[in-house]
This record gives structure tokens, sequence and C-alpha cells, in this order.
């Protein structure tokens, strides 16, 4: 056994960091068992010309160009959602969730949003993107108003992927703010949690901001912190005996030097807990032929260890990479609403003419 199915078969469950409908078939063939998405997943296959007639039978219905944006977000995350609710049920809800991340623009610094009415936001938007979908996950960030919206959205019943964690602070403020949210409900059968760390986007901040890393420690950093809170992730929920398991997402896991090789991220955390993994990541994986086996409990020797933590500052790491993950998934929901407002004239101005 090699390839994507020595992964599955080491004990990680793929999902596929897309949903698009294109790529979903292939990969569920090759034994993806949930799927994610995220601002620019969604513009990138509404950008493809795919849906036009779609949006212009919601510009007829004089939606605005927001509620078009979601309504089309909505049918495209339900439609994955279809794909994968066999295997919702076979295993109970412990598996075959599609993430549907909420509104970034909540986050955007144009905006400047008082913190309080975004943590409402995100409870609002929560209740109501999740309601009916029970194998949709509702992606919050874990930015400060993210994580304060956790505790109610999960006392609410959602269930919930906190995303854009890169640091062992941000995973343990979120971890704790969903489990005191759950402990409020008059069940705990249904309660489903992941943690979305991010692992490549890491050493690229490190190559550029701590260039005195050795060689030998030098894009091993993004991975020594996925390790960590994944192990401290298995020692909290050890006791709780909980139905469902509340695992770890390892996401980024693309490479994004071309000199490494694109498996790296994957091989490394094998093993536990969840992979998502990009279609162009799954490939490479797949068509290199390669067996991988568990590697997500080996630490990296003592030394590597201490060296990084001795030369790299976490809470720049974390501050630098939370605001550019803000700006990543601002920039593609604008030039979506910037899209639909672009076919919205040509339409108007086609109906003028005509």
């Amino acid at each position: 056994m090699q390839g994507l199915q020595s992964l599955i078969q080491c004990g990680t469950k793929l999902w596929l960091d897309s949903i698009d409908p294109e790529l979903l078939p292939v990969n569920l063939r090759r034994g993806a068992t949930g799927a994610t998405s995220n601002p620019i997943i969604i513009a990138d296959i509404l950008k493809s010309g795919r849906y036009d007639e779609q949006i212009a039978r919601l510009l007829h219905e004089e939606l605005t160009d927001d509620q078009i944006a979601w309504n089309l977000t909505d049918m495209l995350v339900r439609q994955a959602q279809e794909l994968f609710l066999p295997v919702f049920d076979s295993t109970g809800g412990d598996d075959g969730y599609v993430s549907f991340e909420l509104d970034p623009l909540l986050e955007d610094f144009d905006r400047n949003i008082p913190h309080a009415e975004r943590v409402a936001r995100y409870v609002d938007l929560g209740k109501q993107w999740s309601r009916r979908n029970p194998n949709r996950m509702i992606k919050v960030p874990a930015t400060p108003a993210g994580i304060d919206a956790l505790e109610p959205l999960a006392k609410a019943g959602v269930s919930l992927n906190v995303t854009l964690i890169f640091s062992p602070r941000q995973y343990r403020l979120a971890r704790e703010a969903v489990w005191s949210g759950a402990q409020r409900r008059a069940t705990l059968d249904q309660f489903k949690s992941v943690y979305s760390v991010f692992v490549s986007r890491v050493d690229v901040w490190t190559s550029k901001q701590v260039p005195e890393l050795s060689p030998a420690a030098q894009g091993l950093v993004g991975i020594l912190i996925a390790r960590r809170i994944w192990r401290d992730n298995q020692q909290f929920w050890a006791d709780k005996n909980l139905p469902l398991r509340q695992e770890i997402i390892f996401a980024s896991t693309g490479t994004k030097d071309p000199k490494d090789d694109p498996g790296k991220y994957v091989v490394a955390l094998a093993g536990s807990g969840i992979e998502t993994n990009t279609p162009a990541t799954n490939e490479a994986v797949e068509q290199s032929g390669r067996v991988i086996e568990r590697g997500v409990d080996r630490m990296a020797p003592q030394e590597i260890v201490d060296e990084i933590d001795r030369l790299v500052d976490m809470a720049q790491l974390e501050e630098t990479l939370v605001r550019e993950g803000i700006i990543k998934f601002a920039s593609p929901q604008k030039e979506l609403l910037a899209l639909i407002r672009q076919k919205r004239a040509v339409l108007v101005s086609s109906t003028h003419n005509g």
C-alpha cells in the first residue's frame, strides 16, 4: 500500500482543501472523507465562469452582491456535503464534514468593525449557516473576536473548525472557549470540534524573519509547532470520554519552497488527526508512490527544539501570520464581490441596450 492509501492506513483522515465539483470525485475515490472551503477556493471556482448562469439568475432576483456571494457559497458547500453525507452517517458524525468559512470581511482592517459587533456577527452567522446542515462545520478564525464567539457557538450546538491557528497560545484559548460552551449543552453526543493549525506559512515567515536559524532547524518550525499542538490536544481530551473525537487539522500542508519535497508536511504529520491537502499536494503524494508511515509524534532532536525555542519569537510570529491570514482571506472576498458587481453592470447594460 502506497501514496494516499498508506497515509490513510497509518491513521490520518484525508480532507480535501477544495470543494471544486470537478476535483471532489477523484479525491473521494482516493479516500478523502471530508473537505474544507475558504474565500480563496470559492472565488476561484466562481471566477472560472462555470457558475455565470446562476449568478445571472440571482441578479434577476434583485439580491445584493453580498447576498449573491453567500448564496453561491452555500450552494457549493451544500453540494460537497451531499457527497460526504454517507461518511458522516456511517461514522455517527465523527467524519464526513465540509467546512464553511464565515465572512472574512468581519476582520477586514479597512472596515475596522468594533470588537463586540464582530463577536455578535460571528455568533449570528454561525448559527444561521449551520442550521439544518448536520455535516457542515463552521470555520471561525482564532482572532480575538473569533475566539470570543466560540463559547456561545459551541453552547448552541454548532460544529466548529477554528482556523488561522499559528501558535499554541491561540489553540489553547480556542479549545478552552469551545469546551466551556460545549459543557453547557444538554448533551455532548454530537459535540465535534477541530482546530486548524497552519503549517507551511510558518516556515515561509521564519526563512525571512529568522535567518539565523541553522540549516538543520530552518524549515522545521511549522512542524514542531503543529506536533506540539497535536500532543497537547491528545492529552487534553484523553479523559473527557466523549463520543466524537476533537481533532487537530493540519492545514497549509502544501510546500511553498520549490526545493522542498511536495510531501514534506504530509509525511511529517501523518498518523493521527486530519490533513487538509490541496488537490496538487494530493496528486504529488499519490504519484510519488511512497509508503507513508506515522510521523506526527516524532519530535526533532532536542538541540533543534532548543534552538527554535531560543530564536523564534512566537508572539511576533502569531501576530504577523494572523494579520497576513486575515488579508489573504479578505482580499479574495472583495474580488468576488467586485466580480459580481462587474457581471451586474454587464447584465444591466445588455438589458438597457436590448
